[in-house]
Parts: structure tokens; sequence; C-alpha cells
């Protein structure tokens, strides 16, 4: 299984000369079963104009599963050529909440967008997820329901037919379940089972501890508490993403740096277009 990050940042797209490193794009992974092009996208932020470039010309045909309907999640929709066309084969999952797309139409629609999501070009399908295992495009997915600040939100766990696997969860709130034992949040139970044993652990790290009450304001977790629940969970990598905005290059590198020396765990930062062969 191949993952390639294609947008890292929360929040809103981050442009300009100190954050071209990193990059600017908001949150999408592109996931590949094998050896072959992405067939699955995680989340569809901004970075999700980075994935036609991964097909080599071809129109996407594939499963989008978006963690929940935050605009850095979902912004980049209209704007994927890959799937914006003819031959184009789309599933877009979303937590379940009532209508798929008249949910997704309340951020996408005159006056706000001058289209519908049903105005995209291509096959495109629109459905809400219930928390539980999927087989989505040959991949095992579990989705699990975890806290964050304004909407019904999932993080996901893939894994192939070899077993490897992938937690992913960008945008996590464990400090509204109250303080934990290590003072850094308590983790949710679902949390915690998605990221069991996990080869890599995708998640979100736009806070510091420094930054803890700002965090808890915004439904999310610090990266002190993701290094603590990797511990936790006997995750074998911590892959941070879901930058801040305004971090640059140098503060992201060293945050990710000062995370890596506090656990004997892995810990790397994502950056737009890095892989990772799992």
């Amino acid at each position: 299984m191949r993952a390639t990050f294609c947008g890292v940042r929360g929040s809103t797209p981050a442009p300009g000369p100190e954050f071209v490193t990193i990059g600017g794009h908001t949150s999408c992974v592109a996931v590949a079963p094998d050896a072959g092009p992405p067939v699955l996208l995680l989340d569809a932020g901004t970075g999700i104009r980075r994935v036609p470039a991964l097909l080599d010309g071809a129109a996407f045909r594939g499963t989008i599963l978006l963690t929940h309907l935050h605009w850095d999640h979902v912004q980049g929709i209209p704007f994927f050529t890959a799937g914006d066309r003819p031959g184009s084969r789309v599933t877009v999952a979303m937590p379940a909440q009532g209508d798929p797309v008249a949910v997704l139409t309340r951020a996408m629609a005159p006056p706000h967008f001058p289209i519908t999501p049903e105005g995209l070009r291509g096959d495109w399908t629109f459905v809400g997820l219930r928390p539980g295992e999927h087989d989505v495009e040959g991949l095992r997915v579990r989705a699990a329901e975890i806290p964050h600040k304004g909407g019904r939100t999932y993080g996901y766990r893939v894994t192939d037919d070899r077993g490897r696997s992938l937690a992913y969860l960008p945008d996590h709130g464990p400090l509204a379940c109250g303080p934990g034992p290590d003072g850094h949040g308590a983790r949710s139970e679902a949390a915690l089972s998605l990221a069991r044993d996990v080869d890599v652990l995708v998640h979100g790290g736009q806070f510091t501890e420094a930054e803890h009450a700002l965090a808890a304001d915004f439904g999310h977790a610090t990266v002190e508490f993701a290094v603590s629940l990797a511990a936790e969970s006997g995750a074998r990598r911590l892959v941070l993403s879901h930058h801040a905005p305004g971090r640059t290059d140098g503060e992201v590198a060293a945050l990710v740096e000062a995370a890596d020396r506090a656990t004997p765990l892995p810990v790397t930062g994502a950056a737009e277009g890095d892989t990772i062969e799992i």
C-alpha cells in the first residue's frame, strides 16, 4: 500500500515562500493498494488538485472518503479535474447525517459557488457512511466516530490484503473528553482502536501544548497528545499532518524534531508530495 500526501495544511491554504517546503494545500491523502494509481482519497481539501498528476492523465475511478465536511476537507471537490470530466467514476463517502447530496450542497451551491455537486461531470455517487467495517476499492476500511467540534467526524483505518495498515485522524478533539492521565487530554476509545498496532498513524499536529486552550476551542488535539496516543496504541510510526496554516516550514520542522526526540517512536512531518510505502 502506498500513501501520497497531496495536502497537509489545516483550516485554510497557506501560500507564500515560507510555506513551500511543507506545502500550502489543505488535507488530502491519495492511497494506492499496489503499484497502480491511487483509488482511495482521504479527504478532498485543496490538495486534491495534485492528484491528477498521479494518474498520468487518466480520469479518476475510485472513492473519496471525507472525515467531515469542514471547508478545508471538501473545498477541492469542484476543482478536482480528474474527477470532474467524462469517464470518471467517483464515489464520495461521508459521515452519515441525512441526505449526503443535500448536506454537501449547503457548502457548494449558489450564491456561494456556481454549481451544486450534481453539476459535476462524470459519474458521481454520494453516500452517507455508517461506522463500522467497509470494503472500499479492494481495501478494508474501518470508520469510527471521533470527537471534533462542529459536525460529525470520522477517523479511518485502511488495511490492504497483506494486513498493512494506515490510520487517518487529521481532526481529533480529545481535549473535549476531559483531562487524560498524562495531562494532554483523554483519548476516545474509538481513536485508540483505530490506531491500535497500526503501521502508520497520520494525526493532526496543528497545535502545541502551549496552545492547549486554542486547540480545545477549535476541537483539536495537541502534538503532545498525538505522541501519547501513538505510544499508547502501539503504532509503529507517527506522521504529523494538518499543520497550522501560519506555521512556517522552519517552525513545522522544529516542532516535528521536538516530537521525535520526545519518544522512541519514529515521528515525521507530512509534506506535500511525500510518499510512504507501507
